[in-house]
């Protein structure tokens, strides 16, 4: 995913009910810029799609309440908030990957929440246990194959990625990359250090060529013959192989996307999530939006423009990503691995991984 720059975005109904940014972090977001008796919620969203804006107009059209957005990648946003401290305006804080929320609640900036329509919506091992934050999607951590040089049985396991039989043949993104902190994490959880160390130094001695560029560069390197696999989630292979650019689209007909399985329990998952601030000056406001992301509606539709799998299993799973659900997803919970970022970083840098 790409971050924009920190900033501020305006959001318009063309009724009275209206979505407006903050244009600044010197006025409090907490109603002091609002009109006596108007309810609103401050969002600080390190999501950036399009895509997300309409579901702002539906919350403020169901509800009257009035969102104000503040935009910026994870870790920025989680700075501005540390900078904000106990005056800080944020309400809630949604961000892509369990490791972006693990940061932030060790910054102490999440405060727990108990809702009944959340832990009904929501699998227990896609929320942080106490309550300071959910997930209301997933996307795979998998990879993308030269099906023209690789066999599907080639990448089924995690395992394989390392082996001599990718030697120069793999690509993939830096090591300060937060889906693979996510992905060694995972790692870390289910095989111990050890293990991992000599898997992370074994996906060093496949690359073929010095980690660079997104997800999507990695896919396009599999199809140019850069490489033979790499690694990438989910959602930007389906995105690129059901958009409107017709070479992406041709290119996914050779490059094709496996599901490795973790120790045969399925396909490592993150999340898109969020928590409710720990001075969220209007936090009734702030739950109820994060319910709002985890209803089915909210999910189908952020399945169906953005690519990813809903988080609850009773929710199917739009086109075109319901194309890509035949995989068994790992049931492990997702803050264990976001708490192993650190230990990922270490090992990663200790196998040469830049």
């Amino acid at each position: 995913m790409t971050f924009a720059v920190s900033r501020t975005l305006l959001l318009a109904l063309a009724s009275s009910v209206a979505l407006a940014a903050c244009s600044s972090g010197d006025e409090a977001a907490n109603g002091s810029n609002a009109a006596a008796g108007e309810q609103v919620v401050n969002l600080y969203s390190a999501r950036h799609y399009d895509s997300d804006n309409a579901l702002y107009e539906r919350f403020t059209q169901e509800t009257g309440i009035r969102i104000n957005l503040i935009e910026g990648n994870a870790d920025e946003l989680i700075a501005r908030m540390r900078s904000e401290g106990a005056q800080s305006p944020a309400d809630l804080f949604i961000t892509a990957d369990a490791g972006a929320l693990h940061r932030a609640e060790q910054a102490g900036l999440f405060q727990p929440v108990r809702s009944e329509t959340i832990e009904q919506r929501i699998p227990a091992n896609l929320r942080e246990p106490s309550g300071l934050w959910a997930g209301f999607m997933r996307r795979a951590r998998v990879v993308a194959y030269d099906s023209n040089r690789v066999r599907e049985d080639e990448v089924e396991t995690y395992e394989q990625l390392a082996s001599p039989r990718f030697r120069n043949r793999l690509c993939v993104r830096s090591a300060d990359n937060i889906y693979n902190l996510s992905l060694v994490g995972a790692l870390i959880e289910a095989w111990g250090p050890e293990k991992t160390q000599q898997w992370a130094e074994g996906i060093v001695a496949n690359m073929a060529r010095p980690p660079e560029g997104g997800d999507r560069d990695q896919i396009r390197a599999v199809n140019a013959g850069v490489c033979e696999i790499a690694l990438t989630n989910s959602y930007y292979y389906i995105r690129m192989a059901s958009g409107e650019d017709a070479a992406d689209r041709a290119m996914t007909e050779k490059v094709q996307l496996g599901f490795p399985s973790l120790d045969g329990q399925g396909s490592h998952v993150n999340i898109s999530g969020g928590g409710v601030a720990a001075n969220a000056p209007n936090r009734d406001n702030a739950v109820r939006l994060l319910e709002f992301f985890t209803e089915p509606s909210t999910q189908e539709y952020i399945s169906a423009n953005n690519n990813e799998y809903p988080a609850s299993p009773t929710v199917t799973a739009p086109p075109p990503v319901a194309s890509y659900t035949g995989f068994q997803p790992h049931p492990m919970p997702v803050a264990n691995f976001a708490r192993r970022q650190a230990e990922a970083q270490k090992i990663m840098s200790a196998a040469g991984w830049r």
